[in-house]
């Protein structure tokens, strides 16, 4: 019970992002202040009607109703935190694409603009050992190099790049490594330590393995 005003607001959230849909930006305030005069009467269908289609699947009018008489007390002092003086009210909004990447907006008051403050194509890292490991599956999922190297550390980031590196200045001048095949496999020494191993398939030449 203790936790139903936190489920309430946290469906209602996503009215701060409507502001990306209008050429207009209206102003959070008046949703956050809706929300707060709902909330302090404890009327449970003026608050489901400000949630969105999304929201209202993950919880009914009845649901709702009996939320909000369980924690009328807890209700009415959220409704004063949230339009208390001091209080800062920001304006984000949250795309999902259809290969499930989440970007994430924020409005800039001063110029009225959204800016991206966070995308999973710009991983910055996890805060818990479970996000880096949802960026890693993603960026993977989108074969993305560029996303792989965000999401490892500095320090395995710098080795994979100075070998990658080393590995490119090798094949500078292709033509003059010497390049062992056997049948439809080949081998070649590569300066700067490195292997790459061809498969010949179909006629066609291509890289088996490397390092």
């Amino acid at each position: 019970m203790p936790r139903a005003p936190t489920s309430l607001l946290a469906l209602l959230l996503p009215l701060s992002g409507l502001a990306c849909a209008s050429s207009s930006l209206p102003d959070p305030k008046e949703a956050v202040q809706a929300y707060a005069d709902a909330a302090a009467r404890g009327d449970a269908d003026a608050i489901y009607g400000m949630l969105s289609d999304r929201s209202r699947t993950a919880m009914s009018r009845e649901e709702v109703r009996r939320r909000v008489a369980e924690a009328r007390a807890e209700l009415a002092e959220q409704a004063r935190s949230v339009t208390a003086p001091g209080v800062v009210v920001k304006t984000r909004a949250r795309v999902r694409y259809p290969d499930g990447e989440i970007a994430t907006l924020e409005l800039d008051d001063r110029e009225r603009a959204f800016r991206i403050s966070a995308a999973d194509a710009l991983p910055a890292g996890g805060r818990t050992p479970e996000q880096a490991l949802e960026q890693l599956r993603r960026v993977l999922a989108r074969r993305s190099y560029a996303g792989l190297l965000r999401v490892l550390t500095p320090a395995t980031r710098s080795a994979i790049e100075s070998d990658l590196r080393s590995l490119v200045e090798g094949l500078a001048q292709p033509e003059g490594l010497e390049v062992k095949i056997a049948g439809d496999s080949a081998t070649v020494q590569i300066p700067g330590g490195h292997e790459v191993k061809l498969r010949r398939e179909a006629g066609i030449w291509r890289v088996d393995d490397f390092d």
